[in-house]
């Protein structure tokens, strides 16, 4: 492992300018927060603070709230054609992807995953999720239905009205298009909590969105805590839906929030804790590739993390001697380097939470092949670690570590994988290696998650759903499914007689 350092940026990448203070985003106007309270926001390479962040609560979310409603109910995006939403949605995709480098650094400064990955990977992505709804916006209609009587029955697709969303910090750019995305495309206005770790970039794509055309109030950004923030808009009588990504116990308490207030839609994208499971005859270095792939990419910090890896008896030896001579030759360092495969965590406490399950780990009596220390003096950087012997009751088999710590189980035959698989109460996603296409798809339909990939890992487009079952969340991500989330179907009957 290398030791992380604070090297300045190279001169090819062009870093953003960030204000001393960054305000919050209300009805189309930068304003600090009515408390005047700030934040800071800080960079995980160094601990440092990059700049402060108007701090929201109550009273700012009552503000956004009242911008969106007006916005909704009488503004000029609720008599905008829907053509003309997608045009706007496109202006928006244009100028995320015009800023692409800038946006990038942006997202890599304050959260601290490699530039390369956010340049090639989030950025593209979020242009791509953007784009998509905007193509959506003129094709949600409803259906004639052919019902006794004189009548003339149809539906319609309305919008839910003024949606909440809560975002995590792992990937910003790309969580703030999975909500925005099918939010705009149907109509909806819209107040935005992003992650306090991580703020930055939904402020940034705020302005772009400004410049773009939307209509003022349409789109509103509040930072600020969970607690305070969070809180606000989930109880707020005037927001019609909320949709949160985050960990489960969270999604829990906004349930019981949002049942308690206006009994508002909820939507919930939560936690896993993902079975990988790589039988024998599965082309074994694919398998490691994958399998290295989708723990270790984004620092760990993936909520379908392939952190249970079932590896069958017979090969299990050769697989943990390829995984560990890609695991020890991981670069760890700075974001900003050409060479860097992986950066730090986003954040003290998650630093923190990260190691206590190393140390667990260790206790329980799991076989540490490699990693498990801290990485240079300052920032949060973690080795890349991979526990062997790894057993069902142990608690880094069971709890959800939101890092790069592999944990490698063993297993003899379909009927036990399958068992133990589902052995969790998460249920997001899984996947299988494996040639032979008969168990490849006995165990994509016996085991109990949202998304199964066949011979891959972490293969996302915009057009397939994304969620989970069990404690994993309510309702999908993406796709023409999202639509669904953020509309009200309303039934009207015409007398012909």
């Amino acid at each position: 492992m290398t030791t992380a350092t604070a090297a300045p940026p190279k001169p090819s990448i062009k870093m953003p300018r960030v204000k001393a203070q960054e305000p919050m985003f209300i009805a189309g106007k930068w304003v600090d927060s009515v408390s005047g309270k700030t934040f800071p926001t800080l960079n995980p390479s160094t601990g440092e603070t990059i700049c402060q962040v108007a701090e929201g609560d109550k009273a700012d979310v009552d503000l956004a709230v009242k911008a969106a409603r007006k916005a909704f109910d009488s503004g000029p995006w609720s008599k905008m054609t829907a053509a003309e939403r997608g045009r706007l949605i496109n202006k928006l995709a244009d100028l995320i992807e015009q800023n692409a480098q800038e946006l990038a650094a942006l997202e890599s400064l304050d959260n601290g995953k490699p530039y390369k990955d956010a340049l090639t990977i989030d950025v593209p992505l979020t242009v791509k999720c953007y784009r998509y709804y905007a193509g959506w916006t003129d094709k949600i209609h409803g259906k004639t239905i052919p019902v006794e009587g004189p009548f003339f029955c149809y539906t319609r697709h309305e919008p839910v009205g003024v949606v909440g969303q809560i975002i995590p910090w792992n990937f910003p750019l790309l969580m703030q298009a999975w909500k925005w995305g099918p939010a705009l495309a149907t109509g909806c206005t819209i107040v935005l909590k992003p992650a306090e770790q991580t703020p930055l970039t939904a402020l940034r794509v705020a302005a772009l969105a400004q410049e773009a055309g939307i209509p003022d109030g349409v789109i509103n950004v509040v930072p600020g805590y969970g607690p305070t923030a969070g809180a606000a808009i989930t109880a707020h009588m005037g927001v019609d839906k909320v949709a949160f990504t985050g960990e489960y116990t969270t999604g829990q308490i906004i349930m019981e929030t949002a049942a308690k207030s206006n009994l508002k839609r909820v939507t919930l994208e939560l936690g896993g804790k993902s079975p990988n499971v790589v039988f024998a005859d599965a082309d074994l270095d694919a398998a490691v590739e994958g399998a290295y792939f989708g723990l270790f990419f984004n620092q760990g910090q993936c909520c379908c993390a392939g952190s249970r890896l079932f590896v069958e008896d017979r090969v299990h030896d050769e697989f943990v001697d390829k995984m560990l001579k890609k695991a020890r030759s991981r670069k760890v360092g700075d974001p900003f380097a050409a060479d860097t495969e992986q950066g730090p965590q986003v954040s003290q406490e998650q630093f923190d939470r990260v190691m206590g399950f190393i140390d667990v780990g260790k206790k329980e009596g799991a076989k540490l092949l490699c990693g498990g220390n801290r990485v240079g003096s300052k920032g949060y950087f973690i080795e890349a670690t991979v526990f062997d012997n790894v057993t069902d009751e142990m608690k880094i088999a069971k709890d959800e570590i939101f890092g790069p710590v592999m944990n490698i189980l063993r297993f003899k035959d379909m009927d036990e994988v399958v068992q133990r698989g589902n052995q969790t109460y998460y249920g997001l996603a899984a996947a299988v290696w494996t040639k032979d296409i008969t168990k490849a798809h006995r165990l994509a339909n016996s085991l109990r998650a949202g998304t199964v990939w066949i011979n891959c890992y972490d293969v996302f487009d915009a057009a397939a759903p994304f969620g989970g079952f069990k404690m994993s969340g309510i309702g999908r991500e993406l796709g023409e499914y999202a639509l669904t989330n953020y509309t009200e179907v309303k039934t009207v009957y015409v007398n012909l007689g």
